[in-house]
């Protein structure tokens, strides 16, 4: 058994997708359609009871949910592959730092505009919850941008999963027509990202042929 994936188009699985395919390994890709809610059926829920993608299979059974757990355990069992600096290299802890800011302060972000309506009993604030989670991530993808520099990615030229994981999620909440004009560091990555020889079918069938 090889791995096996749970993911959607321009899901989070996108970041998931990129390390596969970065690391030069295939896995079974199976759709779980967030647009039909079958990431909160019970089938899926077995899987991963938190009822979200991505969610990946290892060959020995193990189920790995949570992007940033999955982009971790890849680099663990495939080193030889360089998705991140060795634990020796200070380089290691500025991509992780960024992926890691971007995981615990952008995500919650993306799930409050996407489901604002899950974080009030009043629907009445379900659109004051939407924009503001909207701001609340744009604020933090210009610390990002000013502080990070990327040029253009996170560790100048050299790759890592903390690029994916910030490409991907710079394709959200709009962010595709704002990253240009407000951060455009930010967009450089992306391009930069989805430019990979590795990496450009993996984004081609998420966002299309080209980063903007």
């Amino acid at each position: 058994m090889g791995y096996v994936l749970y993911t959607d188009r321009r899901s989070g699985g996108a970041i998931v997708e990129i390390a596969l395919a970065e690391i030069g390994v295939e896995a079974e890709l199976r759709d779980v359609s967030l647009e039909a809610g079958a990431q909160l059926g019970e089938e899926f829920r077995h899987i991963n009871p938190m009822g979200r993608v991505p969610a990946l299979i290892l060959p020995d059974g193990t189920v790995v949910t949570e992007s940033l757990a999955i982009l971790l355990t890849l680099e663990g069992r495939h080193p030889e592959a360089g998705l991140l600096p060795a634990p020796d290299d200070p380089a290691r802890a500025v991509a992780l730092r960024w992926m890691t800011l971007a995981a615990g302060e952008i995500y919650p972000c993306v799930t409050r505009s996407d489901y604002p309506e899950r974080f009030s009993a009043d629907p009445a604030h379900a659109e004051a919850i939407r924009v503001r989670a909207v701001e609340m991530a744009r604020e933090i993808w210009t610390i990002i941008a000013r502080d990070a520099a990327p040029a253009p990615l996170i560790l100048g030229q050299r790759f890592t999963v903390a690029d994916a994981y910030l490409a991907v999620l710079s394709r959200w909440m709009g962010g595709e027509a704002w990253m240009p004009r407000h951060c455009p560091a930010i967009e450089r990555l992306a391009q930069a990202v989805a430019a990979r020889s590795r990496v450009a079918p993996v984004w081609a069938r998420h966002f299309g042929t080209a980063a903007g």
